[in-house]
């Protein structure tokens, strides 16, 4: 078995096996090879999206790009001038693979399928020669002038040049100590709030399209879709908030109260819409109706929470009832009780710290040769493609950077 590699990318996910293939075709007289510590690799590529692969996000200005990255905003914005949304999509489209975005912006492969995306990694990285080696383990890694040498389950190897792509790898970020580098400690980044609250028991999957959120007693807040489900509440809304308020959410312990406008107009105007809809539809039954665009199950939950029988009619609402259903839709507070992992999409805020990054070439400040790619770095973005898009732009930025 040779061990003997130009480059060596340790791990074999989506940003390990982008850095390769790419660092393969740049310099195509290059021995490249993949160190990864499964039987299979790409599997948060398999889960993500669903199983459909949330490549990026549709949004191709790099100033507008960078606010999806509650960590890295400022150290991205460089790097994505030079690889970014455009380039992303050309990439892939020039290697057959088409892609299509949808209305929330998010971009999928047209297949509808990440095995779309896994078999065209594998199929370049053959066809290019990049060596794969699965069931090695990483045990040590050090610099042995002028080469790297590092330890695995399945035998030692030795490289001019490393790149780490391991994602959160509390294991490699130890080894990673040892040569120097301060981690900042990881938290969770993308979670759902669990919530037991007699509101919204027994309706999940109802959707409120446009709701406003705040956690109280912080400057934390959000807008967007807001999913109801057997645990609490997920969606856009949510997650954004548990991407931003990482830090500030794992110090509470993930024990805090959320305000949520479920209809994003004021709790003023409210009282006037509702006291209209109590002159327009005075004989009808205000359980049966479901105002401002609300689910209708998610309005009954409401309206029962306001003290409104299911055969008061609105005419007979008096001015509390009209109070209380108006607090109700529109600054309504919920305890959050624990969180839960959104899908099986884990990612997590913590890593290398970012002032030992050359965000120029991804390159470490403290050690030559040594490269960073993906998650292992301290970056995170919102859910909706966005963190793999970091995981291509510092791949590719490493290609161009690193010397053979």
């Amino acid at each position: 078995m040779k061990n003997h590699f130009n480059i060596i990318v340790i791990g074999g996910g989506a940003a390990g096996f982008f850095a390769a293939i790419n660092i393969a075709v740049e310099h195509p007289n290059a021995s490249v090879a993949i160190l990864e510590r499964g039987s299979v690799g790409l599997q948060k590529v398999k889960v993500s999206g669903g199983g459909r692969c949330n490549v990026t996000h549709a949004e191709f200005i790099p100033q507008e790009l960078v606010h999806n990255y509650p960590r890295g905003e400022k150290e991205l914005l460089g790097p994505f001038h030079q690889f970014m949304t455009g380039d992303t999509m050309e990439w892939f489209e020039k290697r057959g693979i088409p892609l299509k975005i949808e209305d929330d912006g998010r971009i999928f492969p047209q297949s509808n399928s990440s095995q779309t995306i896994i078999d065209c990694f594998l199929k370049e990285a053959e066809q290019l020669k990049v060596e794969v080696f699965y069931n090695h383990s990483v045990n040590a890694i050090q610099k042995k002038d002028p080469l790297w040498d590092i330890q695995t389950s399945k035998g030692d190897f030795k490289a001019e040049n490393i790149v780490i792509a391991t994602g959160s790898n509390p294991k490699i970020w130890k080894l990673l100590e040892g040569l120097g580098h301060h981690i900042v400690n990881p938290v969770p980044s993308l979670f759902t709030f669990n919530i037991k609250d007699y509101r919204i028991n027994d309706i999940p999957g109802v959707v409120a399209q446009n709701a406003d959120i705040k956690v109280l007693g912080t400057n934390l807040e959000s807008s967007g879709p807001l999913l109801i489900t057997h645990w609490g509440m997920s969606a856009p809304a949510i997650l954004k908030l548990s991407a931003f308020g990482a830090l500030e959410l794992a110090k509470l312990h993930y024990k805090f109260k959320i305000e949520v406008n479920f209809i994003q107009v004021s709790y003023e105007d409210t009282i006037v819409n509702l006291k209209a809809l109590k002159q327009d539809l005075g004989r009808k039954q205000v359980f049966n109706y479901s105002a401002f665009e609300l689910p209708k199950r998610l309005w009954q939950k409401l309206v029962l929470a306001s003290a409104i029988f299911q055969d008061t009619r609105w005419a007979d609402l008096n001015l509390f009832q009209l109070e209380a259903l108006s607090a109700q839709l529109t600054k309504a507070v919920f305890q959050v009780d624990g969180k839960s992992t959104f899908k099986e999409e884990f990612v997590t805020a913590g890593g290398v710290d970012l002032k030992e990054i050359n965000f120029k070439t991804f390159e470490s400040k403290l050690n030559k040769n040594l490269f960073f790619a993906g998650e292992v770095v301290n970056i995170d973005a919102i859910t909706g493609g966005f963190n793999f898009q970091n995981a291509w732009t510092s791949a590719y930025i490493v290609s161009k950077s690193i010397a053979v």
